[in-house]
Parts: structure tokens; C-alpha cells; sequence
């Protein structure tokens, strides 16, 4: 199941972040091996940004071309409410290579990094399951389940994930980047506790035939959050956080919702309903809706984990948080822990023993997150500071795509300081 060499990481999860930790640690000379549960990637799915900071590690990396290649820039961000742009940030001012956004799908971004770990001799094993974990402070025990899937029934058939074999195994390290239901937190005992408001979003794409000029749209009404994001080919991408009235009572009781048009209780994202909320909330976009190819009702919460991990077996990206969608945080923020991780796994079995930097790890990215949620900290106001852009500091906090010093110049372009 492992090929010739045992691997020295086990890295649970093929999303973005777990492919960019294997990569990272693969080009640093660590064997990984890196599994996932689905029998492969997904097909169409949500469209996403990479942060200056991301990519800037995708260059390291030898990627950023690539993705260049299937993404929208974005240079500037506008702010608005319902009526007008109230502030514009312009990313070229961080004043450092690659000062701006990338928007990007996500299964497209996913080949780009499997592709990448295959030409280094990797390859990821899809439709395999870690059924058990177990650690010490020197390794790992693990039990991975290989799937099949299986068609059973006569008259109306069902499919059913069989197990066709076993292994078992001691891995040096096991990182966990599978996602808010992760096997390896449970596994471990930590905590995931919901740390705010759980947020209901209609997510449409569609084509437009206006000029979206590289810039994403953030609009505050009613006290609810909203963005566009310009995508290739003429398309957008317009997010709008439902309010309570607005979202079902399935919606809200639910621990994952997520349903397409013509399924449960939304049947209703016409297009109709998006022109209408479109006028409602920002008249200000002027494009046409010429062709919607993707709308779905989405749950998203708040939740972060009380440690990044124990022994052997770390965490990063949502296993560890999940965050408002807005600003595309919980991705990035999962690319730069893997950064961090990767250095200390890397560091750990050159020397054998560095405890310190996976402390230094968890102690750092749970006050970053602590932050970010809202749950310590604050984000200040100066006498410049716009009443309307100071009204709502807190959502810009989590609704800005960047992070750390990247995110402290942006912020301080409308007036805000952290």
C-alpha cells in the first residue's frame, strides 16, 4: 500500500492544504504518503483566493505559473453598503512581489498541486480510510482501510463503501488536514467547540457582462455580509449571508447543509431570487445574470479546536478551524500552518527531537485564530476613521483576504490597526 519506502508522514486529507504539506514536505526530501477517503477530487467546486502570502509559497514551490494560468487577478477590494463604494483598498501597496489576489477554483488548484506531487513520485491514494489512531511521543499507530465501492440491491440499486484490505502501521508522524470532521482531532480528544454565530450563505456563479475590473466587492446591509469575487471566462461569484429569518429551520439545526437547486427547502434560488437580492443589497452591480452554472445553500461555523495536536500527530487547515468564508482566511491561514508544521516535522526527524517548535506551533496559531475569531483582541479605530468603516471593524477583521502583516496594511488603508 506504501510502495517501496515506509513513509515518515502520513498526511490524512488531499484538500489544498494537506497536497501543499505533502508537496512541501516531499521537496525537502521527507517520504510521505498522502490518503483520502473519496475515490478521487471533486468535480465543479467552490471558487477560491489565494492570499499574497500563498502566493508567494506557490512560487517556492514552483507552481505560481500554473496557476496563473486558470485564476482572476484581483487588485483591489471595494467596500460598500447598499447604495455606494463607502472605501477601497489597493493591494499594490503591501509594495512586495505578487501584491494581489488570485480567485481560482478549487478542484482546479487541487490537480495543479496532485499533479505536481505525482511528477515527484507521489501519488495520492484515494479511497483509502484511516480506521485507527493511536500515539506515543515516538510515533504513531495507525490502521488504513482500503475502499471499494460496491453495488448491492435488485430492484433499485445503493452503493456501499466496502473495506477490500487492511494495513497496519507505526508512522514517525501522522498531520491531519481532513477537513471539520476530522478523524485524526477525534481520535486525539480534542476539542471543537462552536466559538460564534453559525452563518447561512446562497452562493451563486454566474456570467455577467460587465467589465468586473479586477476587483472583489464587499457589502455590509442589514447586518449581513456579502461578496462578489470576479472569476475567469466572465464569470463571478456572489456570496450572500442569509439571516435568520431568511434560512430554514433545517438549515440552522444542522451540523453541515449544503443543497443544490430543486433539492429541500431552497428551491426558491431562482433567478428570480437573485436579481432580487442583488437589488436589494448591492443595485450598485450593474452586470446582467446571463448564465448561473452553480447556486447552493451553504452552512458555515465558527468552531476552533483547543490544540493543534499531540505527540506524533499535528493538525492544520479545518480540522483545526472553521471561519467566515468571506475573506477565504481558513485555507490560507491552513497554507502558512503547513509551513510552520512542515518546518518542524522536518527539523524533528533531522535531530530527532525538537518538542519546542511543535509547542511554539500550537501556541501560535491558536492565538492567531483566537484573534481572527473575534476572541481576543480587538481592532482598533484612530480619528480618521470613516463612522460607517468603523461600525463594522469586526466583520471587515474576518472579511479582508490576507492575514498577519499582509492583513495589518491592508486594514490600515481604511484607518483600522491590530
Amino acid at each position: 500500500m506504501f510502495g517501496k519506502k515506509k513513509p515518515e508522514v502520513l498526511i490524512v486529507g488531499a484538500g489544498p492544504v494537506g497536497l501543499m504539506t505533502a508537496l512541501e514536505l516531499t521537496k525537502n526530501g521527507v517520504v510521505v504518503q498522502v490518503i483520502d477517503k473519496e475515490w478521487q477530487r471533486a468535480g465543479h467546486s467552490y471558487a477560491l483566493a489565494l492570499h499574497p502570502q500563498s502566493l508567494r509559497m506557490f512560487k517556492k514551490l514552483g507552481l505560481l505559473d500554473k496557476i496563473l494560468q486558470h485564476c482572476y487577478k484581483v487588485n483591489t477590494i471595494d467596500i460598500c453598503d447598499e447604495k455606494e463604494c463607502k472605501a477601497t483598498i489597493n493591494l499594490a501597496e503591501l509594495k512586495h512581489e505578487y501584491a494581489y489576489i488570485t480567485a481560482i477554483q478549487q478542484n482546479v488548484l487541487e490537480k495543479i498541486l496532485e499533479d505536481a506531487l505525482l511528477e515527484n513520485g507521489v501519488k495520492v491514494l484515494w479511497h483509502h480510510r484511516l480506521a485507527h489512531l493511536t500515539h506515543s511521543i515516538d510515533h504513531a499507530n495507525v490502521i488504513i482501510d482500503k475502499l471499494e465501492t460496491d453495488t448491492l440491491g435488485y430492484i433499485i440499486s445503493r452503493t456501499e463503501q466496502v473495506v477490500t484490505k487492511s494495513i497496519r502501521g507505526e508512522i514517525p508522524y501522522v498531520i491531519g488536514a481532513d477537513g471539520h470532521y476530522s478523524f485524526v482531532r477525534r481520535s486525539l480528544d480534542i476539542n471543537f467547540d462552536p466559538v460564534g454565530d453559525t452563518l447561512n450563505c446562497a452562493v451563486f456563479e454566474f456570467k455577467t457582462d460587465i467589465d468586473l475590473q479586477n476587483k472583489m466587492a464587499l457589502s455590509f446591509t442589514e447586518g449581513a455580509a456579502n461578496v462578489m469575487w470576479p472569476l475567469p471566462n466572465g464569470y463571478c461569484r456572489w456570496s450572500f449571508q442569509l439571516l435568520d429569518r431568511e434560512a430554514s429551520q433545517e438549515s440552522r439545526i444542522k451540523e453541515r447543509y449544503e443543497v443544490q437547486i430543486g433539492t429541500g427547502p431552497y428551491a426558491e434560488l431562482t433567478e428570480n431570487y437573485l436579481k432580487e437580492i442583488l437589488s436589494k443589497r448591492a443595485p450598485w452591480f450593474k452586470g446582467k445574470v446571463e448564465d448561473i452554472r452553480w447556486r447552493h445553500i451553504v452552512r458555515f461555523e465558527r468552531r476552533l479546536s483547543d490544540a493543534l495536536g499531540k505527540n506524533k500527530c499535528w493538525l492544520a487547515g479545518d480540522a483545526t478551524h472553521m471561519t467566515n468564508p468571506v475573506g477565504i482566511q481558513g485555507m490560507n491561514g491552513g497554507f502558512l500552518e503547513a509551513q510552520d508544521l512542515t518546518a518542524a516535522v522536518i527539523k524533528s526527524l533531522k535531530e530527532k527531537e525538537s518538542p519546542e517548535l511543535f509547542a511554539e506551533y500550537n501556541e501560535k496559531w491558536l492565538n492567531q485564530w483566537r484573534f481572527l475569531l473575534g476572541l481576543d483582541g480587538r481592532v482598533e479605530t484612530t480619528a480618521k476613521t470613516d463612522p460607517w468603516i468603523a461600525q463594522h471593524k469586526g466583520a471587515l477583521l474576518s472579511s479582508i483576504p490576507a492575514l498577519s502583516e499582509d492583513l495589518k496594511g491592508l486594514l490600515g488603508q481604511i484607518e483600522l490597526s491590530i
